[in-house]
């Protein structure tokens, strides 16, 4: 059962990950001054971490484009995992757990990990405007996380959770 959590939250991760990437697509060409319109954390940490590993030089801008949402993707489909497991032992609705932990990873990442491990300087370093949107992208991404989840888990008829195999094959066969 345990490692259905994991697999469930990491997908829930994954396609949590959509709707975050288009806030933040959008609220940094629309809501922050121009001055603050430099590249938003992803890019930035992943080119970080291309830099130490010595490979940045040999990307080009589709590498770094694609590096960008692989890195973005894969960060939000393992964090999912790690709310795949935890989840069913935090009493609450869906909503307020999900958007809770997105709160929570945010905090975690943009005020601890990633300053340790230097790749982004911590979020007391950034402008307001920037934090309110990386902390709002978090806040939809923990919304569609918990939503996702307990979509996916969710008991059907007959006791069984949904899978997202189950889902392929029903909308196959309602083709």
């Amino acid at each position: 059962m345990q490692g259905n959590r994991l697999l469930s939250g990491a997908v829930a991760g994954f396609i949590a990950t959509i709707p975050m990437t288009l806030v933040m697509l959008t609220l940094h060409r629309r809501a922050l001054p121009v001055r603050h319109r430099y590249p938003l954390p992803p890019r930035r940490i992943t080119m970080r971490a291309a830099g130490k590993a010595r490979v940045r030089h040999q990307l080009d801008e589709g590498d770094r484009t694609a590096a960008t949402y692989a890195a973005h993707f894969g960060y939000g489909t393992a964090t999912g995992a790690v709310y795949g497991a935890l989840a069913p032992h935090v009493p609450g609705n869906e909503l307020l757990k999900g958007t809770s932990y997105g709160l929570i990873v945010w905090a975690l990442s943009y005020l601890g990990l990633l300053p340790l491990l230097d790749l982004h300087r911590p979020a007391t370093r950034e402008p307001a405007e920037r934090n309110a949107l990386m902390i709002a992208a978090h806040l939809v991404w923990g919304a569609a996380l918990g939503a996702f989840a307990d979509q996916i888990n969710r008991p059907r008829p007959g006791g069984r959770s949904r899978s997202a195999g189950d889902r392929r094959l029903r909308a196959v066969g309602a083709r």
